[in-house]
Parts: C-alpha cells; structure tokens; sequence
C-alpha cells in the first residue's frame, strides 16, 4: 500500500476519534464507570501509547514490546484529561511523519516476533485503525454516563 494510503487511513481514524472525544471537558478526565477501569484521561492515553506501542514494534528487531504491565503503569498514571490529550496529538502527529517519511518498500517487510510476526508492516495501521474504532466506541459509552453527547465520529 502507498504511502499516501496508510496516511490517509491514519488522519481519518484520527479524526473519528477528536469527534467522539471533543465533548468530553477538563473535569471529565478523571471520570470512570468503576473503580479500577480506565479513567477518560486513560483511555485516551492508551490509545496514544499503542500507536507509539504498534509503530515501534513493527521496526523492532524482536518485534512487539510484550511488557504489557509495565506499558499499563505508564497509562495509569496520566490523571489529567490535558495530558492524555497531549500524548495522543504527539503520538499521530509522530506517527504521520514517521509514515509519510518512510520508503514506502519498508511498508511491505515483514514484522519480527511473537506477536504479528510474518504479516507485512504495514498491517499495523489497519491494528491502529481497529484500536481506535473500539477505544471510540468505549468513549463514546463513558461521555454518555458522564452526561456529556459525543458527536457523530463520522461527521
């Protein structure tokens, strides 16, 4: 797939994703449905992190980074919805550049590793994409039981 293509998927994904969030307010960052679920600001840090998490570890030489508790820790601790914010606008904007900047050849070696490992790089974007939509979707859910009204993502 060119270049231009697994931008454009990147940028539309990215854009579904500040639709749904665009409701949600500085106070809602710390809102969860339960005790010991992802608060607003840690769901919107994780799916920040596992775009850095999926574009690493296509180009690691062992692949995938399986310290799941460790990455978890990371996210834990973003408390503010400003934060998780500014993580997320750094890990698309990293991810563009790093897409848009690559030969487009590199897309189509294969990924190293347990995980995803054989499958052509460029399948980590379709992991974003899909990563994305069902953050989105759980943010969606969590805007409605903090009173807010997310917009429609495709919009």
């Amino acid at each position: 797939m060119a270049n231009e293509q697994l931008v454009a998927r990147l940028q539309a994904a990215r854009a579904f994703f500040e639709n749904t969030i665009a409701c949600f307010e500085p106070e809602d960052g710390s809102f969860a449905p339960q005790e010991g679920m992802f608060t607003v600001a840690q769901h919107i840090a994780h799916t920040a992190h596992t775009i850095e998490w999926f574009l690493e570890g296509a180009f690691r030489p062992q692949g995938m980074d399986l310290d799941f508790a460790a990455q978890e820790k990371d996210v834990r601790a973003i408390e503010e919805l400003e934060d998780a914010l500014a993580w997320w606008n750094s890990a698309n904007d990293q991810a563009l550049e790093a897409v848009a900047g690559s030969a487009p050849e590199s897309w189509s070696e294969p990924i190293r590793g347990e995980l995803m490992g054989g499958m052509p790089r460029e399948s980590v974007i379709g992991g974003i994409v899909d990563h994305n939509a069902h953050h989105r979707g759980a943010l969606s859910v969590y805007a409605r039981l903090a009173g807010r009204e997310p917009k429609m993502p495709y919009g």
